[in-house]
């Protein structure tokens, strides 16, 4: 018999959104939950190629709403009915003005998880107004600790904002809820911010700022740019190597490897001596292609690797033996995580056209067919 993925049984009620929620409702369905994704109508329309690249929409149907509509509202109100948990992703008060908030929603099932994400939260000065991921991690002292010396912070896409801080933590906050719903018999809502999980993020960096560690402006610390040993370096073919040999026995190699005397161990953590080895290290990998370096640190314990840009992610040795990123209808992106060694995760379903499944979501709901409702 086939082991059933980990949340096998468990059933998401996701209301469409942009952010931290898709990803989060992708997640949780391919690690086996059922998701059914709710589109307010009219759904947007979008082309076969524009569909197939919408990577957040694989692994679960999505349907169309009029939520407006007491009929909309109550077809919604029956797959939350029948859900273990919900996503839903608007400002503070939009879903209670569709009458579809917690207290409505936990009236229907009093074991519901609802998960709430915002970029703000729920309550405080800004819960209200518009906000993005650079806006979350601006305040949270992320954004500062990002950067080059002397120059501005740097974007780091929307990696911490909405996807660390925000899809994670709600990723979190669901599987935990579930948990407690399990022992207590009842659900309950969650406030996930991504400003509250870009914070949390930050966790190491706000204990060493307080022991006076690691405190100087953003690039001339030991994990932002600041180290020698801990920084990217250009090729004589403008590719680019990674260098974290931060242990002392791999800085050791590092240094052998790179032709450099092996005295200068000893400079390692001094640092004053930080821009004028990074110099030494620039000079000496800008005279070979990345491909030499490749090569001089292959199978290495010198935490030395290419930068590889996301088409050529898709080629390495690495990734490839572990099947970690996979093409889904010609589209090259990343395979279901985490592994699971008795319960082993299916491969992602491709992104499916709004509606198109409908009287199955139902059946698989256990609603009856009132398509007429909608």
């Amino acid at each position: 018999m086939k082991n059933k993925a980990p949340l096998a049984g468990v059933r998401i009620v996701e209301f469409a959104g942009l952010g931290p929620g898709p990803l989060a409702a992708t997640l949780l369905a391919e690690l086996g939950a059922t998701v059914v994704r709710i589109e307010r109508k009219p759904a947007p329309s979008q082309s076969e190629d524009q569909l197939r690249h919408d990577t957040e929409r694989r692994s679960r149907p999505g349907i169309s709403l009029d939520l407006k509509t007491p009929a909309g509202r109550d077809l919604a109100l029956e797959f939350i009915s029948r859900a273990d948990a919900l996503i839903e992703g608007f400002r503070p008060g939009v879903m209670e003005r569709l009458q579809l908030g917690p207290a409505e929603c936990l009236g229907r099932n009093p074991r519901l998880v609802y998960g709430r994400m915002t970029g703000w939260g729920q309550t405080g000065p800004r819960a209200h107004t518009a906000g993005h991921d650079l806006n979350y991690i601006s305040l949270t002292g992320a954004l500062a600790a990002i950067g080059r010396n002397g120059q501005p912070s740097t974007p780091p896409l929307n990696l911490v904002g909405d996807y660390g801080g925000g899809a994670l933590y709600l990723v979190m906050g669901i599987l935990a809820a579930l948990l407690e719903a399990r022992q207590a018999g009842i659900g309950q809502t969650i406030d996930v911010a991504m400003v509250d999980g870009a914070a949390s993020l930050m966790m190491k960096f706000y204990g060493l700022r307080a022991a006076g560690r690691e405190n100087g402006p953003h690039g001339t610390n030991l994990l932002d740019s600041g180290a020698h040993f801990y920084d990217v370096y250009r090729c004589a073919d403008d590719g680019w190597m990674a260098v974290a040999a931060i242990e002392p026995q791999f800085y050791k190699e590092l240094l052998a490897r790179l032709g450099l005397d092996d005295a200068e161990a000893k400079l390692q953590w001094n640092r004053e001596q930080w821009p004028l080895m990074k110099l030494k290290f620039a000079r000496i990998f800008a005279t070979q292609t990345r491909r030499h370096w490749e090569g001089v640190f292959h199978g290495s314990d010198c935490c030395v690797t290419p930068v590889l840009t996301v088409e050529e992610a898709a080629h390495d040795e690495h990734l490839l033996a572990r099947k970690t990123i996979v093409t889904i209808q010609g589209v090259s992106q990343p395979a279901p995580a985490p592994r699971f060694s008795r319960t082993p995760l299916d491969p992602p379903v491709p992104p499916q056209p709004i509606d198109c499944r409908l009287n199955e979501v139902l059946a698989d709901w256990g609603i009856p067919s009132q398509s007429t409702l909608r």
